[in-house]
């Protein structure tokens, strides 16, 4: 009895002998060409990520853009290597796939509101509505200096040397007033006149003081208009163009002197008053 259970463990044996060795030179085989196929991808993966960098540098791609979709790109060529490797081992890569879309939908239910501040920055980063040091406005009622755009969020320095973060979303879907991409800004400067007033001598006065800032830009040519026949006085808009880093000091230096020219023409400046009426019977 013991001499044929020996016999049959002999056999087994001899089987799993034959057997390794045949699958050797196959088992050999997969490895090696799996090792040439890891190593000759990452190293075209490396290529194409160098030549995908220069692309973007020529494009003058904004920095963090680049480096979130270097890293996609990573990400995406390295599974994709992963997998024809894995492949190339004799293992089924059907349920590779399936638990990596398993996870991205997972992943996306999760994270939908952040997925539209991210969609909503890469519009941004691609697209250029404002750059780090322009001065925006958002429907919102939020003005800044732009401080940093990132992949979720936009940061804004306020005059008043306030962050403020905005989500990408709000910020992509919403309009935006940029106030520097032009390189210069109008005023409209409104000013009124007592109704005694000489409009043309007004006028004339403004635009004296206007020639005379040195801020002033002479294209487009600066105006003076009547816009209105208030309550209380006679509405003038002045509109003079300006660079933007100049704006701020030809507003307040046009409101000053102004001010000062009118008084000295004896030109007044009423406020808001009424007429009071009383009648006896």
């Amino acid at each position: 009895m013991d001499e044929l259970q020996l016999n049959n463990i002999q056999k087994h044996w001899d089987t799993l002998i034959s057997s390794a060795i045949s699958w050797a030179p196959r088992i050999f085989t997969a490895v090696v060409s799996a090792l040439l196929i890891y190593l000759i991808g990452s190293w075209m993966i490396r290529m194409i990520k160098k030549l995908v960098e220069k692309g973007f540098k020529k494009r003058n791609m904004e920095a963090s853009l680049q480096h979130f979709l270097l890293n996609i790109i990573n990400w995406g060529l390295n599974i994709l290597l992963f997998i024809v490797v894995v492949t190339q081992l004799g293992v089924q890569t059907s349920a590779f796939v399936a638990m990596i879309g398993a996870a991205g939908l997972a992943v996306g239910l999760a994270l939908q509101g952040s997925l539209t501040n991210f969609a909503g920055g890469i519009l941004i980063l691609l697209l250029k509505p404002f750059k780090i040091g322009d001065f925006i406005s958002t429907n919102s009622g939020v003005s800044g200096t732009v401080q940093a755009i990132d992949i979720f969020h936009t940061k804004l320095i306020t005059p008043q040397n306030q962050l403020i973060i905005i989500p990408n979303g709000v910020v992509s879907n919403n309009s935006i007033t940029n106030f520097t991409q032009l390189g210069t800004r109008r005023t409209s400067l409104d000013i009124g006149i007592a109704y005694d007033a000489d409009l043309k001598q007004t006028k004339e006065v403004l635009m004296r003081v206007i020639q005379k800032n040195q801020y002033a830009l002479a294209e487009p040519a600066p105006q003076v208009m009547v816009t209105a026949l208030g309550d209380s006085a006679i509405n003038l808009s002045v509109r003079v163009s300006a660079t933007t880093e100049n704006f701020w000091k030809l507003n307040e230096e046009l409101i000053i002197d102004c001010k000062e020219a009118l008084d000295q023409a004896g030109i007044g400046i009423p406020f808001p008053q009424r007429d009071i009426h009383v009648y006896n019977k």
